[in-house]
């Protein structure tokens, strides 16, 4: 039965071209029609502009960012004793300056990833915190356990045990918990695969951080030459394996992320543990590589970087078919004009909008513009996917109100 008021909560029939793609899967009896625009068609015009800002704030969101500051304060007190004892403050201060090139690069990488929908700059904040000072804390609290309990019963030599099953369980598990914190308290921001990736490469890169503080500076501190020691290093971990720590994680971030789809606290707890499995395996295989080391980095290792490429591509590619079948719904609806859709809804028509507003002074708002018809149309997909819909119907009224309000600060 179709609905004739579509603010109502009746369901409508599941159009064929709903589902546009693997990602964003949504079930038939949550499909609704998008709200009609009853002020009639906006002015037909390429350049468009709103302020962007979502009207709600997820106290848990918030409560997240604040525990998380706490945390990483009180797990300094454990992480940066560590690093001293091991460094010394000339190595300290040296592996501190040479690890912020490797994170650089995996810090681009995620600010590449996440251009087309960004997460808050708090959660981003608290991911990083998390990998860098909580995540280490958490690992150095849990390894003494760890060993004594499970050591002896693997059969293994000590160096052999902690390099191929205690570090890739224990650093695996402590960044991931980051993870399950940000789907369980700050799931209005955890849509799907694309931002577990990018919380997990977050918080991955946090971690290794501050672990190549600990290699850097112990290369100097340890060693009769440490120029050529800390280059070799360098060229290991900066150089040839900088998303090492990434790709492990991001495989628990893709995961959690496509039970994001799926809401339900259950699940969420389910796919932490489903996910921490390839991130260990993939941990494990990368420590265990040895004498063949070039080898295996060349014939394993490189595939498994090319794929984890080739995933975010599919994300990115997903992603932006998601909204633009979310943002055409809003069209039929009388809120956007087909032309405005494609820009909106593909690299090119926004990066000829940008050009356009800043040869009229007005990139900023046109920025802003796009950033709030995005989250316009994952907050249609939060509606349909049945998560909080009279939450997120708040925030689809005001970002609506946004669009329609504000569209003449460009064109007049």
């Amino acid at each position: 039965m179709t609905s004739s008021n579509p603010w109502s909560g009746r369901n409508t029939p599941l159009p064929q071209q709903a589902n546009p793609s693997w990602m964003g899967q949504i079930p038939e009896q949550h499909y609704r029609l998008a709200p009609a625009n009853l002020a009639g068609p906006p002015q037909a015009a390429l350049p468009t502009s709103a302020r962007g800002a979502m009207g709600r704030r997820s106290t848990g969101a918030v409560g997240l960012v604040a525990g998380g500051g706490v945390f990483g304060f009180l797990g300094l007190f454990t992480v940066l004793p560590f690093l001293l004892g091991n460094t010394g403050i000339a190595g300290f201060a040296i592996g501190f300056v040479a690890s912020l090139l490797p994170l650089g690069a995996v810090l681009l990488a995620v600010r590449v990833i996440d251009r087309w929908e960004p997460e808050p700059k708090r959660l981003l904040l608290f991911a990083f915190i998390w990998g860098a000072v909580v995540s280490i804390s958490v690992t150095l609290s849990i390894e003494p356990y760890f060993s004594l309990a499970a050591g002896p019963a693997s059969g293994l030599d000590y160096r052999t045990f902690a390099t191929t099953v205690q570090a890739p369980v224990i650093e695996e598990f402590s960044k991931s918990l980051g993870l399950l914190m940000l789907l369980l308290f700050a799931r209005r921001h955890f849509d799907g695969p694309v931002d577990g990736v990018v919380f997990a490469f977050t918080i991955a890169g946090g971690f290794a951080f501050t672990e190549n503080i600990l290699y850097f500076g112990r290369a100097i501190a340890e060693s009769s030459d440490p120029g050529t020691d800390l280059a070799v290093v360098f060229f290991l971990r900066g150089v040839m394996s900088p998303f090492a720590h990434a790709i492990f994680t991001g495989t628990t971030g893709l995961i959690l992320g496509l039970a994001a789809r799926r809401w339900n606290r259950g699940l969420s707890v389910v796919a932490f543990a489903v996910g921490l499995v390839p991130a260990m395996l993939l941990h494990s295989g990368w420590n265990s590589m040895g004498q063949d080391f070039l080898a295996q980095y060349i014939l394993v290792q490189v595939p498994i970087f090319l794929l984890a490429v080739l995933v975010i591509v599919l994300l990115r590619v997903a992603e932006r078919r998601l909204t633009r079948q979310r943002l055409k719904e809003y069209a039929v609806a009388g809120w956007f004009t087909p032309a405005e859709v494609e820009m909106l809804s593909t690299a090119a028509g926004r990066r000829a909008a940008l050009r356009w507003a800043r040869s009229k002074g007005r990139r900023a708002e046109m920025k802003a513009f796009l950033h709030a018809a995005t989250q316009l149309a994952f907050t249609r997909q939060r509606i349909l996917s049945g998560r909080d819909v009279p939450g997120h119907q708040l925030d689809e009224q005001r970002l609506l109100a946004d669009v329609a309000g504000l569209r003449a600060a460009v064109v007049s």
